[in-house]
């Protein structure tokens, strides 16, 4: 409530020096204008209460200036009417109360140009990186995640369970760890006004994992009073506003759960660069509301509890990503000369990003980034943004170079079910063994998850499709390695020296390669040679004696770089 009244009180200061110019020049109305200033005065700070009430503008410079001519508009032109001060058209320069006027257009003015050269000051604030490529994709721990749509409609389903459901509709979901596994939580909100004021707190939160397809939510119930959808002084913005109306908050509050279960809204704030409202992004903060007292704490985004997973929302990582890359030379470059900049894709599940997590567990915002040029479907990188720290690291190797974009991998799922309607969603850049390879969820028109895709980014014609992750994973690591092309397939695995006799052996060729696969007695692990490699392989049999190098993966698959038949070479 302090913001709300500190805001009203500041946007009158106009209207304040232009009733004092107009009290000062007109001596013989002193009485009567003291009276209808007062009058005006108490009538419009209840309404401007209740406006700014309603839309909570931040303590900002330029949000300041636009109230304050707002205002001035309003209210200063009932003080001449109910005053009977007769106006006097003078030159804008002579006049005292014309060159206040003027002094806050030409602000005014000032303001939006600096908004505009701000934009740098906005791009060198972010905290940036580059690196050649990823880390190569862990088998084990594999961070591919349900599309959210695909999670949502369970949980749809499931909101038979709660009490009263008639009051409520399912809130925003959010990836958090939970118990070291990652998941999707989404809290109960109020369906209406009315719903509110009948219900008065809301029954509690959904839990579906986010790594099982297969995963069906829970129900966790945990009465919250101060929700987004609450009304009044309920609101978690509000709340927020209240102790802080001099930050921007950034995206609706997100739910997040602690380690007893419990569940806090977090919202995220930021003190915006001096007479503009563009983000420092050194100057990023977290408030934490308890839904139960509506009690308020506020961190740095690094400094949140361990349990908040995004301190930094998915909106603000967002502008993030646009002004990296529209403003790395330059608000002018970003419309004429163009150089250097990155227009990031907008296929991401939240604002345009995609949260992802690490083996680590941490989590992360992805965007792949494409050239502003029109027609041109490659993307030149991709942006990785700390979700607590919002630290932005920018993967632009020559690896990542030439490869196809989010768009060109979605619309090659969509295509290849044109009679199911199922489509691409949530596609997300791996590092595969050395190959940019998108992972994209397949759903149905429903929203229910159908299958993998795994694509080789530099490759359109190369995609994998399968029911589980994994599975499909090993089935796209052995179609690699029959790639004659694929020569850095078998980056990260060392050389091992091997022998034995030929158990199995079958030889595939299409019109691009021709390759070899065969097992060895005792073993169930498929070798695979390129002829382009080790061209009298073609001639192996079943019982021949081989003395080979090979990269031998956990998968049960094994790419063979030196191979010697004894009897043939």
């Amino acid at each position: 409530m302090i913001g709300i009244v500190m805001t009203t009180v500041l946007s009158f200061l106009l209207f304040l020096a232009l009733s004092i110019i107009v009290y000062v020049k007109n001596r013989m109305r002193r009485k009567k204008i003291m009276k209808t200033t007062v009058g005006v005065l108490v009538f419009g700070i209840i309404v401007m209460f209740f406006i700014v009430y309603a839309f909570m503008p931040t303590i900002t410079v330029p949000n300041m200036l636009i109230l304050n001519v707002i205002v001035a508009v309003l209210f200063v032109p009932l003080v001449y009417g109910g005053a009977k001060v007769p106006v006097q058209y003078q030159t804008m320069h002579r006049s005292l109360s014309g060159i206040v006027i003027l002094g806050v257009a030409v602000a005014v003015i000032g303001v939006f140009i600096y908004s505009i050269l701000a934009l740098q000051d906005s791009y060198d604030s972010i905290s940036k990186s580059e690196e050649e490529e990823a880390r190569p994709l862990n088998e084990e721990n594999t961070p591919i995640s349900v599309a959210p749509e695909s999670a949502r409609n369970k949980v749809q389903k499931a909101m038979s369970v709660v009490p009263n459901t008639q009051f409520y509709d399912l809130g925003k979901l959010q990836a958090q760890q939970i118990d070291g596994e990652i998941a999707y939580v989404a809290p109960v909100e109020f369906s209406s006004f009315w719903r509110y004021l009948r219900g008065k707190e809301t029954e509690g939160y959904f839990t579906i994992t986010a790594t099982n397809i297969n995963a069906q939510p829970e129900f966790v119930q945990s009465k919250m009073r101060y929700t987004n959808s609450s009304f009044f002084n309920h609101n978690v913005q509000r709340v927020v506003y209240g102790k802080h109306p001099d930050y921007i908050q950034s995206g609706d509050a997100q739910i997040e759960v602690d380690d007893e279960g419990k569940p806090w809204y977090v919202q995220t704030i930021y003190k915006p660069l001096l007479f503009s409202n563009r983000p420092d992004m050194n100057n990023i903060r977290v408030a934490i509301v308890d839904p139960v007292s509506g009690g308020v704490e506020t961190y740095d985004s690094a400094n949140a509890p361990d349990f908040v997973e995004g301190s930094v929302s998915s909106e603000l990582a967002a502008i993030e990503n646009e002004y990296f890359g529209k403003y790395v030379n330059g608000w002018l470059n970003s419309l004429f000369g163009k150089k250097d900049v990155k227009i990031p894709n907008e296929s991401g599940t939240e604002s345009s990003v995609t949260p992802i997590f690490n083996e680590a567990g941490e989590m992360f915002y992805f965007t792949d980034m494409a050239s502003p040029k029109e027609n041109i479907d490659s993307a030149l990188g991709y942006t990785l943004i700390n979700a607590r720290t919002g630290a932005l690291t920018y993967y632009n190797g020559q690896q990542n170079q030439g490869i196809m974009d989010s768009k060109g991998a979605v619309q090659i799922v969509n295509k290849q079910y044109p009679e199911k309607n199922w489509t691409g969603t949530m596609p997300v850049l791996y590092n595969v063994d050395g190959h940019p390879t998108w992972i994209v969820n397949v759903l149905d028109p429903n929203g229910l998850f159908k299958q993998y895709a795994y694509i080789k980014a530099a490759d359109s014609d190369f995609a994998v499709f399968g029911d589980t992750a994994k599975q499909t994973l090993n089935a796209y690591r052995l179609q690699i390695a029959q790639d004659p092309s694929s020569v850095e397939g078998s980056q990260g695995v060392d050389l091992t020296e091997k022998s034995g006799t030929i158990n199995r052996v079958l030889v595939t060729s299409t019109d691009s390669r021709q390759s070899v696969q065969f097992l060895l007695e005792g073993e169930t692990t498929i070798y695979t040679v390129n002829t382009s490699k080790a061209p009298l392989s073609i001639f192996l049999k079943e019982g021949d004696q081989v003395d080979m190098q090979a990269r031998i993966r956990d998968n049960g698959t094994a790419t063979v770089e030196e191979m010697k038949i004894q009897g043939v070479n």
